[in-house]
């Protein structure tokens, strides 16, 4: 009993320092070299050998050698082929999965970076520009300053804090409150313990001041330069704020009759309250210089051709508000909407009467989840969410989690056949669902589905939602030549649309359906590259100082969550569902960053990462 006993601690004790391991390798940061990331990998899998079998036992060393030789520029083409010949053979006749598994790893490796591992051999160093940064602010695509604002936060700055995000982000307070927050992926905390609650410090300033009281930046000496930019949506106005801050004029070309776009008419009223969204508006008005035409839809009210005419420039940042229907009969039934629209008529005071209805969703992606939870406080008797498999729930886990507390319900493994309707009134009454069952993994690392063999199934419905994603209204500027791939605007990374002087775009109508962050990091882009096309080089200062770095104790701590109201509460209406942090919870999670832009790989250097 006493050997039962140890061993039971010891495994206890493996356990906590494995852990530590792992948050470790979570926390990896961006922009490291690759080649370093596989080798650590792959000494994980020598540690598991049993040591029974050959490949495994000696063939794992013998990689481990090749993969340190081109590490330290000693390598040549000959070792890599070398290695590449002894992977395969491990992975054909290890005897278990410790072996196959690693020179799998390594296989991997070699074709995902392969220009890795020929720069290391014939420049001994890393691709070009590769070099590890300062995590939160890489992964955040607006490039926000985190540690600066979070700085600002601690020392209970909340101007100081708004202007430091408003130097990248003109949106803090809409970003407080629905960003994905993928900064927080590969945040250091974790090491210690969990990343910083990035969104909820964001969210506290942002509670502690309205954004439109904090003073935007004075704009630079007007160039005489007008630029015009359709869409109104957050790549638009990210675009126009920074245009502005440079000295151009901006006109802003937007169909709705308010400006905002998805933020304001796909985003529910609890999950952001239009009242805080028109903060951000009217901070990002105030700068002067711009000019709102709402009500005007290219095509309609005024010809594209009259834009290129009559501007140095045109900025497309159209968004994507157009939901999508399935390619199926009967998806164009008087009940079946798409997400997206039915999103928009809520938003508009205009939404569908839910009151004691069976509502069926298809879809897993934040759009799907604003409906769900939309449908329930719109009175649905019940709401089923359907997917074919749990990797086609894209939401993140906190919606998904919110929506379960509110009576949403989910299924999975099952595919959506056809739809149902009754033959009196043409409307749908039924789904048609066939049972799946899981299958191998694919190579983006996606689970594969087929079919079971058990029968489809019936499941009656009042109301079919489709949230299978949305589309860009492009017909008019594809009418006027502008290059459209798949419904998409074709455009370059510098936000160049081919073939067309003077003419960007960016967001969700060049990559698709996206994140709010996303759109606005291309609307800074963009804002640049127009710059520079017409001429300049302009540089917008920041305006708050932000506090010299203290070294941090690195105690582990909890990490502040942000609270949200009772969920048989809030599913009664449509009031902001988020509680406020208390002050010393966003204080004492404040003061759990650990300043990486002053401290570690990747800090400031002379003010600039």
């Amino acid at each position: 009993m006493k050997t039962l006993a140890r061993k039971g601690n010891m495994n206890q004790r493996i356990d906590v320092v494995l852990h530590r391991f792992r948050s470790r390798m979570s926390s990896y940061p961006p922009g490291m070299c690759p080649l370093v990331l596989y080798r650590s990998l792959l000494q994980i899998s020598l540690n598991q050998s049993c040591g029974k079998c050959v490949p495994c036992r000696d063939g794992l060393v013998e990689v481990d050698r090749m993969l340190g030789k081109i590490l330290s520029g000693d390598g040549t083409m000959e070792t890599l082929d070398e290695m590449r010949a002894l992977c395969q053979m491990i992975k054909e006749t290890a005897d278990c999965a410790v072996g196959v598994v690693a020179a799998d790893t390594v296989l991997d490796s070699l074709t995902e970076f392969e220009d890795e591992y020929i720069s290391h051999i014939q420049n001994r160093r890393c691709v070009e520009n590769v070099s590890q940064t300062v995590p939160c602010m890489t992964l955040c695509p607006a490039h926000v300053n985190v540690p600066g604002y979070i700085a600002l936060i601690k020392n209970e700055e909340y101007a100081g804090a708004v202007q430091v995000i408003r130097e990248k982000n003109p949106f803090p307070t809409a970003c407080a409150m629905i960003c994905e927050h993928p900064c927080e992926r590969k945040c250091r905390r974790s090491i210690i313990d969990a990343p910083i609650n990035i969104r909820g410090l964001k969210k506290y300033a942002v509670d502690m001041v309205n954004a439109d009281e904090v003073p935007a930046p004075v704009p630079n000496v007007s160039t005489g330069r007008a630029v015009a930019i359709v869409g109104s949506g957050p790549s638009g106005l990210t675009a126009a704020w920074f245009l502005v801050l440079m000295g151009h004029k901006v006109v802003i070309f937007e169909e709705h009759e308010k400006p905002g776009g998805m933020l304001r008419y796909g985003i529910p009223e609890y999950r952001l309250p239009k009242e805080r969204l028109d903060r951000d508006i009217r901070a990002i008005l105030s700068t002067g210089n711009i000019e709102l035409r709402c009500g005007t839809k290219i095509g309609r009210d005024i010809a594209f051709s009259e834009l290129k005419k009559n501007y140095d420039a045109v900025y497309l940042g159209l968004g994507a508000q157009i939901g999508n229907r399935i390619p199926m009969e009967n998806a164009d039934a008087e009940n079946v909407i798409p997400a997206a629209d039915f999103l928009q008529l809520a938003a508009q005071g205009q939404p569908l009467d839910l009151q004691d209805k069976r509502v069926v969703l298809i879809g897993g992606g934040n759009v799907a989840m604003d409906a769900a939870r939309t449908a329930v406080r719109l009175g649905a008797r019940t709401v089923h969410v359907f997917t074919r498999k749990r990797d086609d729930i894209t939401a993140l886990a906190s919606e998904m989690e919110s929506a379960m507390q509110e009576g949403v319900r989910f299924r999975t493994l099952l595919s959506f056949l056809h739809i149902e309707t009754d033959p009196a009134t043409g409307k749908a009454c039924a789904v048609w669902l066939q049972p799946q069952i899981v299958g191998e993994y694919d190579r983006a690392g996606m689970m594969t589905t087929e079919h079971s063999s058990r029968y489809p199934y019936r499941f009656k419905c009042d109301v079919l939602i489709l949230g299978v994603g949305q589309r860009s209204d492009v017909a008019a500027f594809e009418a006027a030549g502008i290059p459209v791939n798949r419904g998409m605007i074709e455009a370059d990374e510098a936000c160049m649309v081919s073939g067309w002087d003077g003419v960007f775009s960016g967001g969700d109508c060049v990559t698709g359906p996206s994140t709010a962050i996303n759109a606005i990091a291309a609307g800074q882009v963009a804002a640049y590259n127009i710059d520079e096309y017409l001429g300049y080089h302009h540089k917008i200062p920041g305006t708050a100082v932000v506090p010299p770095a203290m070294p941090n104790r690195c105690v582990p701590t909890g990490r502040a969550e942000i609270e949200e109201v009772d969920p048989f509460e809030r599913r009664q209406n449509f009031e902001e569902v988020e509680v406020p942090m208390t002050p010393e919870e966003a204080m004492r999670e404040a003061g759990r960053c650990l300043r990486c832009d002053h401290y570690g790989c990747g800090a400031m250097v002379g003010g600039r990462v």
